[in-house]
């Protein structure tokens, strides 16, 4: 699970040189990504830490996804959606081996970070404490509640295609995201009138 993951982020783990006594930091990273190609460079990412036998310096790679559905034609398909398009997210330690398997990997624009010094060289910057614990919150099993997915906006045309204003078609006065209800402005007998319609009873016209 990708709460279970993210537990163990800023956890510091032994290097395996007991003799100097030293630690290794594992922090979380965002990776820039081509836009849609998030799920295949995951995949990929996966694949290429076990061949390059990387695991022990590349914990984690995690896409942030989002469980949503959808109507289409009045019946709710659900699916997971990535509420952090263009991005990968990663728990690593930062070397220059893993800088250099990162930059080779297809599909990767960078590793988020600031530009320093005279030549601009790229700075990878970790997640900081508070960003970890959000995200913690956000891919937790409690808050992976379906959402709609509807992408509604004030005056957009809609078709009721349920309940007893079936087929009627009118646009929207307002949006209730936490009822998962919209009010529409239809009109019936010639009257312009506002009703109040749950998101699964109608569809976004084009």
């Amino acid at each position: 699970m990708a709460e279970e993951i993210l537990e163990n982020s800023e956890v510091k783990e032994s290097s395996g040189d007991s003799q100097e006594g030293q630690s290794i930091e594992y922090k979380w990273y965002a990776l820039r990504i081509i836009s849609g190609h998030e799920r295949k460079v995951k995949q990929y990412l996966e694949n290429e830490i076990k061949q390059e036998n990387l695991g022990d310096k590349i914990k984690n790679v995690i896409l942030p996804e989002e469980k949503v559905f959808e109507v289409k034609s009045g019946k709710k398909k659900v699916k997971m959606k990535n509420f952090l398009p263009g991005y990968l997210l990663i728990e690593a330690i930062l070397d220059d081996e893993v800088r250099a398997f990162i930059k080779r990997s297809p599909s990767i624009l960078n590793v988020v970070g600031t530009k320093r010094g005279k030549e601009q060289k790229l700075e990878p910057i970790p997640l900081r404490p508070d960003e970890v614990k959000r995200l913690k919150m956000l891919l937790s099993e409690e808050n992976q509640t379906e959402k709609i997915d509807l992408r509604l906006n004030i005056g957009d045309p809609v078709k009721v295609i349920s309940g007893p204003f079936n087929n009627f078609s009118g646009n929207v006065l307002e949006i209730y995201p936490e009822k998962m209800k919209v009010k529409v402005m239809v009109s019936i007998f010639g009257r312009k009138t506002p009703i109040e319609l749950e998101f699964t009873q109608i569809e976004k016209e084009k």
